[in-house]
C-alpha cells in the first residue's frame, strides 16, 4: 500500500519530463550543474558571507552600543558634539540627536532577508532600549535610530559597515557562468541532435519510397555508424527490390506469352459452349496472374509526387460507377498529399470496388486529419464484416465466410494489396463499422 504513492509520483514525474533527445540530453548535464551551481551558492553564503556579514553588524551594532552609552552619561549638548566628532572620523558614523521624536511605527524590509536578519540580531544582543532601523531607503547607508532621554538617537552609517556588500557580484558571476555553459551545451547538444534526425528524416522517406537525396552521415561517432549501416541496409534492399523487378517482368512475359497463345487459338476456334466456359476460364487465370504479380511487386518502384486527392478519388470511383453501383465523392479539391499515384490508386480501386461489390451505395470522403495527414474513408451499405474478423480480413490469400475481402474472381489479395500501398507510405488501414450499415475501410496517410 505504502508502495502505490511512490508509483503515482514515480508516473507524474515521468509524464513531466522532456520526451525529446535534445530535452532530456540537455537537462541530464544541465541539471547537475545547476545543482551544483545552487550548492555552492548555499555553501558560499552559509560558510562566508553570513559570517562576515554577522561579524560586520555585530561591530556596527557596538559602535552604535556605544555612542548611546556615552550620550546617556553625560547628554549636554557639548558633550554630543564631541560624541557626534568623534563616531564621524573614528568609525565612519553619522550621529544625529532628534530631540522630542519618537522612533518610527512602519519599516520597510529588504528583499533580502539575511541583511535584515544579520543587523535584528546583533542590535538586539547589544542595544537594551527600544531601536528602529531601515536598510533600504539610502541606497549607501543604514538608518539605525535609538530611543533615548529626550528623544531618537539617530545613526547612518554605512552600507559596507553593516553587510558583505560583494555578495551579490558572487551570485552573478555564478549565474553568467551557468547561462554561458548552458548556451555552450545546448549549441554541442543541438548539432548532435540534428545529425540524429537527419538520420531519421532519411529512413523515413526511404520507408516512403521517397528519394533520399545526398544524405551524408555526420555527428558523434556512433551516430555516423548507425548512417552508414543505414546506407548499406538502403544499398542491400535496393538491390533487392531491382532484382525482383527483373524477376518480376521476365514471370510476367513467360506466363503471359502461353496465355496469349491460348487465346489466340480460342479465338479462332469455332464458337462453342466448351469454348465460352474456356474463355472464362482463362480470363480468371490472367486475372489471378495479375494479382499475384501486384502483391509481389507492390509498387516499389514509382517515385512520389504531390497529387490532389479528389481528382485521385474520381478517377477511382469511375470503375465501380461502371459496374452499376451509387459513388458519391467528398473532397476539398485543394487537397494534395505526396503519394505514389499508381500505387494508391491501386489500392483504393480495390476498396472502392470491394464495397460497390458488396452494395449499392458506396461514400468516398477525403478529410484532413490534424496535426497533419490524410484520412481516405470507403463507406457501403453492404454485410460489413464481423469486428473480430477485421485483422483475419487483411491476410493475403484469406478467404473469410460472406467475406468482403476478395471479388468472385479474386484470390483473396484486395485489402492485403491495400493494407501494403498504405503502409508503404507512411500509414495504415482501419476498418470499422459504417454509418451505411456495411463496412468501413480508412486509409490513413501521413502529413
Amino acid at each position: 500500500m505504502r508502495s502505490y504513492p511512490l508509483r503515482m509520483l514515480g508516473r507524474w514525474f515521468k509524464r513531466r519530463l522532456p520526451k525529446s533527445l535534445f530535452g532530456r540530453s540537455l537537462l541530464i548535464i544541465v541539471l547537475p550543474v545547476a545543482m551544483m551551481q545552487v550548492a555552492v551558492t548555499y555553501v558560499f553564503f552559509d560558510a562566508h558571507w553570513q559570517t562576515v556579514t554577522a561579524r560586520l553588524s555585530e561591530g556596527l551594532a557596538g559602535d552604535i552600543a556605544w555612542a548611546v552609552e556615552s550620550y546617556n552619561e553625560d547628554p549636554q549638548p557639548a558633550a554630543f558634539s564631541r560624541l557626534s566628532a568623534r563616531a564621524e572620523e573614528s568609525m565612519g558614523l553619522s550621529v544625529a540627536l532628534q530631540p522630542g521624536r519618537g522612533l518610527p511605527v512602519n519599516r520597510r524590509y529588504s528583499l533580502f532577508t539575511p541583511i535584515d536578519r544579520s543587523l535584528q540580531t546583533a542590535l538586539s544582543e547589544r542595544l537594551d532600549a527600544p531601536f528602529w532601523y531601515d536598510t533600504t531607503r539610502y541606497p549607501a547607508y543604514v538608518d539605525v535610530r535609538v530611543a533615548v532621554k529626550g528623544g531618537v538617537l539617530r545613526v547612518l552609517a554605512p552600507r559596507d559597515r553593516a553587510f558583505a556588500t560583494q555578495g551579490h557580484i558572487f551570485i552573478l558571476w555564478m549565474a553568467v557562468a551557468t547561462i554561458l555553459l548552458t548556451a555552450i551545451v545546448i549549441f554541442f547538444i543541438r548539432n548532435q541532435v540534428k545529425a540524429i534526425e537527419r538520420l531519421a528524416n532519411a529512413a523515413e522517406a526511404f520507408g516512403r519510397g521517397g528519394d533520399v537525396g545526398a544524405f551524408r552521415p555526420n555527428g558523434a561517432r556512433e551516430v555516423r555508424r548507425a548512417a552508414n549501416a543505414f546506407l548499406d541496409m538502403r544499398a542491400r534492399i535496393q538491390r533487392h527490390i531491382d532484382q525482383r523487378t527483373t524477376l518480376l517482368a521476365s514471370v510476367s512475359h513467360d506466363l503471359r506469352t502461353p496465355l496469349t497463345r491460348l487465346k489466340l487459338a480460342l479465338a479462332l476456334a469455332e464458337p462453342s459452349g466448351r469454348n465460352a466456359a474456356m474463355k472464362r476460364d482463362l480470363a480468371e487465370m490472367e486475372h489471378m496472374i495479375d494479382e499475384y504479380l501486384a502483391f509481389a511487386r507492390g509498387e516499389g518502384g514509382e517515385t512520389v509526387e504531390i497529387v490532389h486527392l479528389r481528382d485521385l478519388v474520381e478517377e477511382v470511383s469511375e470503375g465501380a460507377l461502371r459496374a452499376g453501383a451509387h459513388v458519391t465523392v467528398t473532397a476539398d479539391p485543394a487537397l494534395t498529399a505526396a503519394v505514389r499515384p499508381n500505387a494508391l490508386k491501386r489500392a483504393l480501386s480495390n476498396l472502392v470496388m470491394n464495397a460497390a461489390v458488396h452494395g449499392e451505395s458506396v461514400e468516398v470522403t477525403v478529410r484532413p486529419r490534424p496535426p497533419g495527414g490524410v484520412d481516405i474513408i470507403v463507406d457501403d451499405d453492404g454485410p460489413g464484416i464481423p469486428a473480430d474478423r477485421y485483422e483475419e480480413a487483411f491476410k493475403a490469400f484469406g478467404r473469410l465466410d460472406e467475406s468482403r475481402n476478395q471479388n468472385t474472381k479474386g484470390v483473396g489479395l484486395g485489402l492485403a494489396i491495400a493494407r501494403d500501398v498504405a503502409r508503404g507510405h507512411g500509414g495504415d488501414i482501419l476498418l470499422d463499422r459504417s454509418p451505411l450499415g456495411g463496412l468501413r475501410a480508412v486509409v490513413r496517410l501521413p502529413g
